[in-house]
Formats: structure tokens, sequence, C-alpha cells
């Protein structure tokens, strides 16, 4: 199975200029790119589909290049975009590069001597070129009717009240310069990119036949959305990111387990590595058993080993066991801490743990998970209440500094789901 073959399979391919003569032309090592924008110090999960695509080419061989958009990302792609972008420093765009190179570590190989993947700036091109060389030397090959034809700068200047500045017109412009220099300068032949992408890979591949006498392709990939119509990375608590600092690695895995079961078995073509073989095998197992949740598992799974490790997902794993009633035994206190901010917490003195300690039932309702502490005593008889996912039966239990967890936490819960992290101060 060609790479092409693989990605049509996985429902990965929008567009290409010439299936056929690309499809020869990659029966051997070719170079390739796709372009970002450092629009922020993190990746986020939108930008998976086509980052994984380099990945896939270059397990076959090929020859990946990632693109920074150093220039492009100070200007700002309209595509997309019903308002002007806001412009970025040198400083941020550097900042940003350097955060997203370690992201990008994870998905492609910089370091094998067969073919390695390459990170350039398009900034280090564009920056020696004065704006009347540019003009004359690239723009002239360009027709504003084509340009304006485009469906983003044709909405935008449809909009009397957002418009499109002459900035972001030209940004059509620098992305084609991009594609030109690669092939010129590296031999890259093929571009890559989202669907919203296909006018931008189009003009490249018209200027580098202008300038450079050479045929290069274009291949596109959906843009990404949920069966149910929102748009796919996004939650109510906004986007999912790559870097755990801005989306913790537990967050991450829950994304991908609260996959609605329409999406599941697309998302595995899309997102994972796993064969036809294996997906295939999860989509009849999802269907004879949607219950338990078989494919949901191996694509949060398959996703935050991809971008955290093994390890990591592991932890993800645990702290999710945790909200299941799993056993605290040997948990650790990082994974422990994954959970908080996931359920309600309230904090107590800890100074009321101290010598016999407080009343589990004066607890559960300082928790809120009883409304009095006759209540409290019945949910407990009833077998209703957990101590640190220890079911207690005792209403005579007293809490103590004892039952701290990292000398700190309570986690009670009461029935299946109530959930609250009592954080001793």
């Amino acid at each position: 199975m060609s790479i092409i073959d693989e990605l049509s399979w996985r429902g990965l391919v929008a567009d290409c200029t010439d299936t056929a003569e690309l499809t020869k032309k990659i029966s051997a090592p070719i170079t390739l790119y796709c372009g970002f924008d450092p629009t922020a110090d993190s990746l986020h999960v939108g930008n998976l589909v086509p980052l994984l695509a380099l990945r896939r080419f270059q397990l076959l061989g090929h020859h990946p290049i990632a693109v920074a958009g150093g220039a492009t990302g100070s200007i700002g792609d309209p595509s997309g975009k019903t308002a002007e972008r806001q412009l970025l420093t040198k400083e941020i765009l550097d900042h940003n590069i350097a955060s997203v190179k370690v992201q990008l570590a994870k998905l492609l190989d910089f370091e094998t001597k067969q073919n390695p993947a390459r990170l350039v700036d398009n900034a280090s091109w564009t920056a020696g070129v004065s704006f009347l060389e540019f003009l004359r030397d690239i723009g002239k090959h360009f027709s504003v009717n084509q340009m304006v034809a485009k469906e983003s700068v044709r909405a935008r200047m449809e909009d009397r009240d957002a418009g499109i500045s002459y900035t972001e017109f030209s940004y059509m412009l620098l992305q084609a310069f991009d594609f030109m220099v690669l092939c010129r300068d590296l031999n890259c032949e093929l571009q890559i990119g989202g669907s919203d992408q296909w006018g931008n890979i189009t003009a490249g591949i018209d200027l580098t036949r202008k300038k450079l006498g050479k045929h290069v392709f274009g291949l596109t990939l959906p843009l990404i959305t949920n069966t149910d119509g929102s748009k796919f990375g996004k939650t109510a608590a906004g986007a999912i990111w790559l870097d755990p600092k801005r989306t913790s690695v537990y967050k991450f895995y829950q994304f991908w387990i609260n996959t609605d079961d329409r999406d599941v078995i697309r998302y595995l073509k899309y997102f994972t590595f796993l064969s036809q073989g294996e997906i295939e095998s999860l989509e009849k197992t999802h269907a004879e058993n949607p219950g338990g949740r078989a494919a949901h598992k191996a694509l949060a799974k398959a996703a935050t080993d991809l971008i955290h490790g093994e390890n990591a997902t592991h932890e993800a794993v645990r702290a999710s066991e945790i909200l299941f009633g799993g056993a605290l035994q040997d948990i650790a206190e990082s994974t422990f801490n994954e959970i908080i901010g996931e359920v309600p917490t309230k904090e107590i003195e800890k100074s009321k743990l101290d010598g016999a300690g407080i009343p589990l039932v004066e607890l559960l309702v300082h928790a809120g998970l009883s409304p009095s502490k006759g209540q409290a005593r019945k949910d407990i008889e009833g077998g209703g209440v957990n101590l640190n996912n220890v079911r207690e039966t005792n209403f005579q239990r007293a809490v103590t500094a004892d039952d701290l967890l990292f000398g700190k936490h309570i986690l009670l819960r009461k029935g299946k789901k109530n959930y609250v992290v009592v954080t001793a101060k």
C-alpha cells in the first residue's frame, strides 16, 4: 500500500493536484513540507493531522520539513478567519518557534541519519529580500483577479465591517514564495496542509513552475470537525494543547476518552498509527459492545503515548481510575494532582485533624456531600460513602491527619460520582 493509498483509506486526502503523477513520484523518497505559523508557544490537537501526515511520510523513507512561519506568522493567514489576526513581535515568534520544536521532536525524528526531519524558519529567506525586489520578482507572477477569487479573501472583502488588510491579502504570495525557495534550495517537491490551504498551495505550485520550470505537487488533508458539528479540538475550557503546562496529560487523555461514539473509529484512523486490521477489529468490538469503550481507550492511549509518552499515559489512566473508585495504593502525588480541579474542592484547617480528628459525618457536611449530620450518618450506614476510595460504614469514624494523602488531601465520595477533594491547610 502506497502512502497515498494509506492516507486515502484513513480518509485523509481532501484534494491532490496530480494524484497519478504524485503516486509515481513517491515510489522513491522525496522531500515534502508542511508549514505552521507559531501563533502560540504550543501546538494543539487541531495541528496534528498534517504533522502526523509528515510522520507517516517519514516512516516510509521520505524527507519531511516543518516550516515555522517566522515571516508568515508575523502577517497572519486570513484562511478561516473572519477578522484580522493580532500581529506578533519577532521576540514572541522566536520564543514560540523554540517551544514548538520541542513538541515537533515527539512527532518527527530529527536525529535519524537516513532521512532526518528538518525545522526551518521562513524568516531566514524573506528577511534579506527588499519590498521592491519581492514585488518585482514574485508579485508580478500573481493575478489580483485570482487572489480575490480565493474563498477566504472573498468572504472578508464582502464583509464591509471586517474587510481585509493589504497585509493579510499578501499572505498567499509569501507562502508561495516558501514553496519556490524550498524547491530551489532543498529540492522539495510536495507541500501538504489543511484543505483551507488549497489556494495558497496551488499558488506556490504555479510560482515554482514559472520561476524554476519545475513540476511540484500539493496534497491537502481534511479539516476535522465533530459529527455534532462542533469544532474539533475545542472544549468548554478552550483548546486542547500539546504542551502539558497548558493542557495536563490527564485532561489530554480525557479529551480522547470522551470522543463521541460516532467519531471514535474515524479518529482512530486520523490520529493513530494502528493498522487497518487493528482498527477494523476495534470497529467490530465497538459495534458489538459500545459500552466497553475499547475503541475509546485505544484512541486515548495511542494519542497520549504519541505526545506524552507511555509513562505519562499510565499515570493519566491511573488518575482516571481514581474517579472510578480505583485503589490509591502506591499512587504518585503528581497523578493524584491531575484530578484536583476536575472535582469540587474544599479546604479545612489542618488543626481540626489533630488528635482525635473530625467526625466523618461532620466532614461530609463540611464538604457539601450531605446536608446534615443525620443524613451523613444514614449515607455512611447505607454503604454509600468512600474515604480515600475505601468504603466506610462506621458512622462513628473520625478523620485524622493519618488519613491525609501526601500530607494534605482527603478524597471523599458519596454514591458513584459525587467526589470532593478536601485539602488541609
